[in-house]
């Protein structure tokens, strides 16, 4: 995985940002299982609640394309070390609970992380396979 390659992409969703409101970009990249790569970036709304995430949305891409399950995520912002929502985790969580997350300011500068350091004990499809019956 190239983790710079990933972030570059981020970096350039950041700049399409749509955010008049919060003036707070948000750029993101996945990396499918099979190593596709969609970008994504926030989309604010004057009303806020259907506001969508960068991370949402580049996951949203990959799965409308076809892709089930993603490998990484790479998030920045326009503040030091932009993590995912809890909304954006539980949804990395359904498409990919080993998912691998790194929180960048550039390319050199970032952080890295498996998905249950930042949403230990997540509920995922597998719960719902599992119920008491």
């Amino acid at each position: 995985m190239d983790k710079r390659l990933l972030i570059k992409k981020a970096l350039e969703a950041r700049e399409k940002a749509y955010v008049p409101y919060s003036n707070f970009r948000v750029g993101a990249s996945v990396l499918t299982e099979d190593g596709e790569i969609y970008t994504g970036c926030n989309i604010e709304i004057s009303s806020y609640s259907p506001t969508l995430c960068a991370e949402r949305t580049a996951i949203f891409k990959a799965i409308s394309e076809g892709h089930k399950r993603i490998k990484a995520v790479a998030v920045v912002g326009d503040s030091d070390f932009t993590y995912p929502c809890g909304v954006c985790r539980q949804v990395i969580r359904e498409f990919g609970k080993d998912a691998i997350i790194i929180v960048a300011n550039s390319e050199k500068d970032y952080k890295e992380y498996r998905l249950d350091e930042l949403l230990p004990h997540s509920f995922g499809p597998e719960d719902l396979e599992n119920k008491k019956k």
